[in-house]
């Protein structure tokens, strides 16, 4: 499977998946937020790495980071399971709808189950429909009201 646990040397690569996702900028300061986030035992990012298998999804030439995932475990005081929260999660905008989100988000869940969580959450904007589609294929449903602050 092309999923592994993300490496600090896919900064640059996570950052053109951030750009895509709507957050351009992030080249500047993505190592050592990535750096952080690697030591952090409540955090995991996934990354999906293609080969150089000719039955891979992508065209030959050297691996490429094609989508990543982020994933927080957050624990629970009043409930049994805590949460997983999926933080950023994207997919390389030439490639998609050819398994590897559903691929990923399988994993998170797999990841979420074995760390004894009761349910993933995730936050995706309103003029995501698309994403939004994806997630109710996967069995999100949604829940809502979500605030925040700015500080």
């Amino acid at each position: 499977m092309p999923i592994r646990p993300a490496a600090l040397s896919d900064a640059q690569a996570i950052s053109r998946l951030l750009t895509q996702l709507e957050y351009p900028g992030t080249q500047d300061f993505l190592e050592v937020r990535l750096a952080a986030l690697l030591r952090d035992s409540a955090e995991t990012l996934l990354v999906w790495e293609e080969s150089n298998d000719p039955a891979d999804l992508a065209p030959a030439g050297p691996p490429r980071i094609l989508g990543v995932l982020s994933l927080h475990f957050i624990p629970q005081l009043a409930l049994r399971g805590d949460f997983a929260r999926i933080s950023y999660f994207a997919v390389d905008d030439t490639i998609r709808s050819k398994g590897i989100g559903r691929a990923m988000e399988e994993e998170a869940t797999r990841l979420a189950r074995e760390h004894g969580c009761a349910l993933i959450e995730v936050h995706c904007h309103t003029r995501r429909t698309r994403a939004h589609e994806f997630y109710a294929r996967q069995g999100y449903i949604e829940s809502p009201k979500y605030l925040i602050k700015r500080l």
